[in-house]
């Protein structure tokens, strides 16, 4: 398949699924190895974003999809009904953070760090579709890991958690001291 041809078929497939595709799938779709495959995505992803185009395509580790650019979603709204705004409480972004800092984790471990009750923060994350469920913990009662999904690198605008900002241990120690501080008040102790 020449190259014009392979770019029309990527782009017809990622169009289409509306999700991002993983990059191994399309070189399959397009039968060429993924190295290939790769510099034909990176070829039209510069495109896109030379030509001024209301398209662009954005790579998450193994995959990629095509989205609307964020200066075109004015014009969306037009003609689309508002999106749901996700509203992240203080209790829903500390429970997003532990997640996504020690994935696999499960509702157990969230509640250690935080040291209270998470289970509205959890259904919120995965309503919103921030975290997801990875298995079961093969341990007594079989409890739930979750982990992040790409929807959470979309959100915050990270391609893979090795993007994520490193944990400042002293800012990490005042956190722990603050949290410790709250569940005190909450007892009344």
């Amino acid at each position: 398949m020449d190259r014009s041809k392979a770019e029309a078929v990527l782009e017809a497939v990622l169009f289409t699924m509306g999700d991002s595709v993983e990059i191994g799938k399309l070189a399959d779709v397009i039968e060429e190895d993924v190295k290939t495959t790769r510099e034909i995505l990176q070829d039209m992803a510069r495109r896109y974003e030379e030509e001024d185009r209301g398209i662009s395509l954005t790579q998450f580790d193994n995959a990629v999809q095509l989205c609307t650019k964020a200066e075109m979603y004015e014009y969306l709204i037009k003609v689309a009904k508002t999106p749901r705004k996700m509203v992240l409480t203080d209790t829903v972004l500390e429970t997003l953070a532990i997640v996504a800092y020690k994935q696999p984790v499960t509702r157990i471990e969230i509640e250690r760090v935080r040291g209270v009750s998470c289970d509205h923060a959890i259904n919120k994350l995965l309503e919103y579709d921030l975290i997801t469920e990875l298995g079961r913990l093969d341990a007594p009662g079989r409890p739930l890991l979750f982990g992040t999904t790409e929807q959470f690198l979309r959100c915050f605008g990270v391609k893979s958690l090795e993007d994520l900002p490193e944990l400042n241990p002293v800012q990490m120690e005042e956190f722990k001291k603050q949290a410790e501080e709250e569940v005190q008040q909450q007892l009344g102790v």
